[in-house]
């Protein structure tokens, strides 16, 4: 080494010779000894390309988004006014599981925290009104205008969440851009494969647990396995938990636990339906925290508890139950699914998740296919039992659904579904449920192949899991904590995407 520094450095083409080095440190050097600085890489794109699409968004809103009218009649004002109290308050918890919720619970990288905090929030905001833009231009013109209620919102949000769930799969080895590129295409796919879904095949799904979680889940899956392709990559240094993330993550947990009912029922009919989504959920849900901390002490040595089994296996049964939440089913059938559901995370995170990184090298950071992917089909397939076992009277009762494409629920378009009888109803299931499996795959591989253009370089490997990439703390490149150098630290702020 010594006399390797003794010779005359050779700058290679778009380096600078070490003597010329601004910050007065020696750049990293490449496999071969060569003092070189990292390729340029375009600073600016997130920042311009959101502000392109906040204007482009404000002058879409200007000439074509108006509100409804305000009613002349009290009665008709007086039924609007109701319809909003039973509905506020659910949304304002739909918002703080989003918000909060979601963004605590991915905080488990302890040196992340930031940055997911901040990208949760911007991929929400950014997909929702995405969203709003794609609803209206499809089916919600009215005398050229598009008329905005708190339910088209709803269901925006919820196209939202396919990309919070899709990203977990990828999260910390990927920038900004590249997330925003992923909802930019999986919001339009969502909202396709859901009018496919619902509207078409007449799949009976109003929380979510196929159109949502399970679509979301593939689809992700399918932008790891395009993006990374066959490479296995160890584990990175700043992917292990800490107690005091694990904390945080946990408190997530808990936020998504508590308001979850109203997530599956805020579009639920009011009344009868409305009740037994909330009781269902609620049995579920509880009945996935106590199966996981069986399943977690059964499973791990000396028979304690593994804090991602209890943040993830703990919302298995909320995921479940969505597809027969407000279906008439029995009490014990809500807290049977929701402990297979947790047994299934579990079993998934200790045992499937290693295999297919092993034989697939299959990445899936966050383990959406063991909290979305896995119960999303259990209780997909469960729904079709449901249909099978259900009464005329429960099956008649389910036109309750809407969707976010084709607007409200148009009962001549829902006939043909009625007079089916329970085994071709419980096909329509299983086809939905195929359909979201195979086309959100299918999304998700073609979006990841987007992902590997030049322009949207991912961070290189020894920043990622890193804030210091994305936010000045403390000035971490002059002063770099415990176990970074001077040299990554000036590398981040090449590196901001």
């Amino acid at each position: 080494m010594q006399e390797r520094e003794e010779l005359t450095p050779r700058v290679l083409p778009g380096c600078r010779p070490v003597s010329s080095h601004p910050t007065g440190h020696r750049p990293l050097l490449s496999t071969l000894g060569w003092p070189c600085h990292p390729p340029p890489r375009p600073r600016r794109l997130l920042p311009l390309s959101l502000g392109l699409f906040q204007g482009a968004l404000l002058l879409f809103f200007t000439f074509f988004i108006t509100y409804d009218e305000p009613s002349a009649q009290a009665e008709d004002a007086n039924l609007v006014a109701n319809q909003l109290s039973g509905i506020f308050p659910l949304f304002q918890d739909i918002q703080v599981m989003l918000v909060v919720g979601l963004g605590l619970l991915l905080t488990f990288l302890p040196r992340y925290g930031l940055s997911v905090l901040t990208h949760n929030f911007l991929l929400l905001n950014f997909s929702t009104q995405w969203a709003l833009v794609l609803q209206g231009s499809l089916r919600r013109f009215h005398h050229g205008r598009v008329h905005l209620d708190l339910r088209n919102l709803l269901t925006a949000e919820f196209a939202a969440v396919t990309v919070l769930i899709s990203v977990g799969a990828v999260l910390g080895r990927t920038s900004p851009c590249q997330l925003l590129v992923v909802a930019t295409c999986e919001v339009p796919i969502y909202l396709a494969s859901e009018w496919a879904i619902v509207t078409c095949l007449g799949v009976l799904d109003v929380g979510g647990t196929i159109t949502i979680h399970v679509f979301s889940c593939y689809f992700g899956l399918g932008v790891s396995k395009a993006l990374f392709g066959a490479a296995r990559r160890p584990v990175h240094p700043k992917e292990t938990a800490t107690p005091h993330s694990d904390l945080l993550s946990l408190v997530g947990t808990l936020i998504l636990w508590v308001f979850w009912p109203s997530f599956v029922a805020v579009l639920c009919q009011p009344g009868d339906a409305q009740r037994r989504a909330i009781l269902n959920t609620f049995l579920a849900m509880s009945a996935s925290a106590v199966t996981t901390v069986v399943a977690s002490s059964l499973l791990e040595r000396d028979s304690k508890l593994s804090p991602g089994h209890l943040q993830n296996g703990s919302l298995a049964g909320g995921v479940a139950i969505g597809a027969v939440a407000d279906m008439a089913v029995p009490p014990v059938a809500a807290l049977a699914l929701g402990s297979l559901s947790a047994v299934a995370c579990v079993l998934g995170f200790k045992f499937l998740t290693p295999l297919l990184a092993r034989k697939l090298a299959l990445q899936d950071r966050c383990g959406i296919h063991n909290l979305h992917g896995l119960p999303g089909i259990l209780g997909g397939a469960a729904s079709a039992v449901a249909i099978l076992v259900a009464s005329e009277d429960t099956a008649g009762s389910r036109f309750s659904q809407v969707s976010p494409v084709a607007g409200d629920t148009d009962e001549g378009a829902w006939r043909w579904w009625g007079d089916r009888g329970a085994g071709g109803r419980a096909l329509c299931q299983a086809v939905g449920l195929a359909v979201a499996v195979g086309g959100s795959l299918l999304a998700g591989l073609l979006t990841g192949a987007v992902l590997r253009l030049p322009c949207l370089a991912r961070p290189p490997e020894r920043l990622c899991f890193d804030d210091s990439l994305y936010f000045k703390i403390q000035d971490e490149a002059e002063s770099p904590g415990p176990g970074g150098t001077a040299e990554e630290g000036a590398l981040a702020l090449k590196e901001r995407v």
